[in-house]
């Protein structure tokens, strides 16, 4: 291996891509207008989805008629989560958006109000919800509502049930937060995986690669000074969405040495799942339907732009075998849930697979086949 050598090529494929106006564009522009647009999207408005858990501490007939009044509401799917357990930890753990939690004393309170005509009695209903989703405002703006609604037939002055809001998260984050680390990963997918591809591809087609069997650089100098490019596209692309995502949204996201990680084995993953292609199909049009009919369905079923949760449960599943959902995880968890334990398993994942494809890479990706 020459340092020299890959630094040589390095520096031939960066001038080639600066020449390249449209690669620049859709490399390093596009992500920025995706995070633009879809930020202007969602800043003040959610998709609907209605489906939420309920969390009864009562545990009495009272209560138990406030949740069958939820439940007989259209809008509503409700899903009962086991008193004993802290709601809290279970909607972390289940990645729920919304618990509601009926507190203790529900029916005790609604008796002093109903019963002693107590006005100052009063019962709190909890919402524990995760501010990632776009649907939990929603949510909780309908059930604002429907308890509302309640208040007003016990002609309740003041109100009898009060919601009060409360985040799985220790800071509040808006949709946008949780945007940019997906558009994140997907700009380093796409930038990876179409760069091997293009390059790949077309010098086979071309026979340069054969031809680069009889000039000093290696098979391992080749790759990894590709390796080496496509990483420091991925950095410029991460700089400029972090750059644009503070200065326009003013995001509020921990940056620490995962997001490099992350970015590193998003690189290695898909050069790798591009070089494989370029060896199944060697000539570069069909290289690159390959790489889309790859690249699309995981852009949109691995929670970059909507939650997982919002797919249909079969999806749901296909979604949890894709790499790029366990890139989208990882740097979620890392960059706003601080869990260093999900970004670590996510890590082992995503290194894993990336190991993989990039030796698979590497042993396809010959000389005299060029």
């Amino acid at each position: 291996m020459s340092l020299r050598i890959i630094g040589a090529n390095l520096i031939v494929s960066i001038k080639s891509f600066y020449r390249e106006k449209t690669a620049v564009f859709f490399r390093l522009a596009f992500p920025v207008l995706l995070i633009l647009v879809f930020g202007a999207i969602f800043m003040n408005q959610d998709n609907m989805h209605f489906g939420f858990y309920v969390q009864d501490l009562d545990g009495t007939n009272s209560s138990a008629e406030l949740v069958k009044t939820l439940e007989l509401n259209e809008k509503f799917k409700i899903t009962r989560v086991d008193p004993a357990i802290n709601a809290t930890q279970y909607a972390k753990d289940n990645k729920l958006n919304l618990v509601v939690v009926i507190p203790k004393d529900y029916e005790k309170s609604l008796i002093q109000r109903v019963k002693r005509k107590d006005l100052d009695a009063s019962a709190t209903i909890t919402y524990i919800y995760d501010p990632s989703s776009t649907s939990v405002a929603t949510k909780m703006q309908v059930l604002n509502v429907v308890f509302a609604e309640i208040n007003q037939r016990m002609s309740g002055k003041p109100p009898f049930i009060t919601p009060a809001e409360e985040s799985i998260l220790n800071r509040k984050y808006r949709f946008i937060d949780f945007f940019v680390p997906g558009i994140i990963a997907m700009s380093v997918m796409t930038a990876s995986l179409f760069g091997a591809v293009n390059v790949n591809a077309e010098l086979r087609q071309k026979g340069v690669i054969r031809k680069l069997s009889t000039t000093p650089i290696t098979h391992t100098d080749w790759i990894l000074s590709n390796v080496m490019y496509q990483f420091l596209l991925a950095v410029i692309s991460t700089i400029s969405i972090l750059l644009v995502s503070y200065a326009v949204f003013d995001v509020s996201l921990q940056l620490n040495f995962w997001l490099p990680v992350f970015v590193v084995l998003d690189v290695f993953a898909f050069v790798g799942i591009g070089m494989i292609l370029t060896r199944v199909a060697k000539e570069a049009e069909s290289a690159a339907a390959a790489a889309n009919v790859i690249m699309f369905p995981m852009m949109f079923l691995s929670g970059t732009f909507f939650p997982v949760e919002m797919m249909p449960g079969f999806l749901q599943k296909l979604s949890r075998i894709l790499p790029l959902y366990y890139v989208n995880e990882g740097l979620r968890a890392s960059m706003i849930f601080v869990d260093n334990m999900v970004a670590l398993r996510c890590s082992v994942i995503i290194g894993v697979f990336a190991a993989v494809v990039f030796v698979l890479g590497m042993m396809t990706t010959k000389w005299e086949e060029g």
